[in-house]
């Protein structure tokens, strides 16, 4: 049902615009001299008020536009929180397949991290399968990439443009390909799945349940969430809203 795949997929992007908003906001005030303020206000303004058209949305065609429309808008501004080795990290656009500079090959090797942990999180509960915004394609965590949707901002940007940010990784950690792709080298590699690990165990309180846990375990207890109201144990899902 496609009504009822929209019911259930407007949360996933709920979170995602909300968190990506704060995303913005965080920059604005913890580099307010190092950050242009007024273009990233503008944006989060932006991204406010698409949080109601998302709330009413009906339609999933619809509700995959207002996503869509909202990340660009986000992307737009990404560069902007890039506060070290300027030079070295460019970010143009978003390009996923395959990554064309150092900060998308981020991005994706962060994302496809998170999917995984996103999967491994869905068996526990159920299955990682069958998707509401993303459509079933055999092989395709489907549902996983629902999940991840409203933690990529939060969890997988942020951890990006701390790598950058606090020089864990430099210019040399990467390597272009004949064909354009830019791919992490294996010590490049080696240290992003060392930082990945000591985020996953750094606490955080959990906006919903309002007790402290380790950031990794985020994606079970949305998993958890999920099942619960996909079983009518709750009135809706609560998704991970970031602050």
């Amino acid at each position: 049902s496609e009504a009822r795949s929209c019911a259930y997929a407007r949360n996933f992007i709920l979170g995602k615009v909300y968190n990506a908003r704060w995303v913005l906001e965080r920059a604005t005030r913890d580099h307010p001299q190092r950050v242009p303020v007024e273009q990233l206000k503008q944006t989060s303004a932006q991204l406010a008020a698409a949080l109601p058209l998302l709330e009413t949305c009906e339609d999933l065609e619809q509700l995959r536009g207002l996503e869509g429309e909202a990340a660009q808008r986000y992307f737009d501004r990404f560069h902007a929180l890039i506060l070290q080795q300027k030079e070295d990290f460019v970010f143009p656009s978003r390009s996923r397949r395959p990554p064309r500079d150092n900060v998308n090959a981020l991005l994706s090797f962060a994302y496809s991290m998170l999917a995984n942990d996103c999967a491994a999180a869905l068996e526990v509960v159920g299955h990682a399968y069958v998707g509401f915004l993303h459509r079933d394609r055999p092989g395709r965590t489907s549902l996983a990439l629902d999940l991840m949707e409203e933690l990529r901002p939060c969890l997988a940007d942020r951890f990006v443009l701390s790598l950058i940010n606090n020089r864990i990784l430099q210019a040399g950690d990467f390597e272009h390909t004949d064909s354009g792709a830019v791919l992490l080298t294996d010590a490049g590699r080696k240290k992003f799945l060392q930082a990945w690990q000591a985020r996953k165990r750094e606490t955080i309180t959990h906006p919903y349940l309002k007790e402290k846990l380790a950031w990794g375990l985020v994606p079970y207890v949305q998993a958890l969430l999920l099942a619960r109201y996909l079983r009518d144990d709750l009135d809706a899902y609560p998704p991970f809203l970031w602050k």
